[in-house]
């Protein structure tokens, strides 16, 4: 990721690819398939035709995708920590997020408030 000056009012986020893991043999209590995915680009979560994610599954992972969308240091956990246990206890699968590209935005795009100690 580039660092942008501040006057450019751009921001980069990562693209994000949320990936099922199934231990082989086990019992999927979720409704997941080895395999299954969705893809976070921004604030949009796009799921491919035909494919669906366990609400409950969904909330175990919600909550660390803005922050994995950021830049972290590497000797954050949010950095390196990736598998999200399934949130049934029952469940042995897990959610991989993975970080798959760079997007930019501009700030002036994505909310009314104004950068501080600018015009706009």
């Amino acid at each position: 990721m580039t660092t942008l000056a501040a006057e450019d009012e751009s921001f980069e986020l990562y693209d994000l690819r949320v990936e099922v893991v199934c231990p082989p043999g086990k019992r999927i209590m979720c409704g997941a398939k080895e395999g299954d995915y969705f893809t976070l680009e921004g604030e949009m979560l796009k799921l491919p035709p035909g494919q669906g994610i366990s609400i409950y599954s969904l909330s175990s992972v919600l909550p660390l995708l803005p922050a994995k969308q950021r830049v972290t240091s590497k000797n954050d956990w949010m950095t390196t920590d990736a598998l999200i246990a399934c949130p049934d206890p029952c469940c042995p699968s897990q959610l991989k997020i993975v970080r798959t590209g760079v997007r930019t935005f501009k700030h002036s795009e994505t909310t009314l408030v104004p950068l501080q100690g600018s015009g706009k």
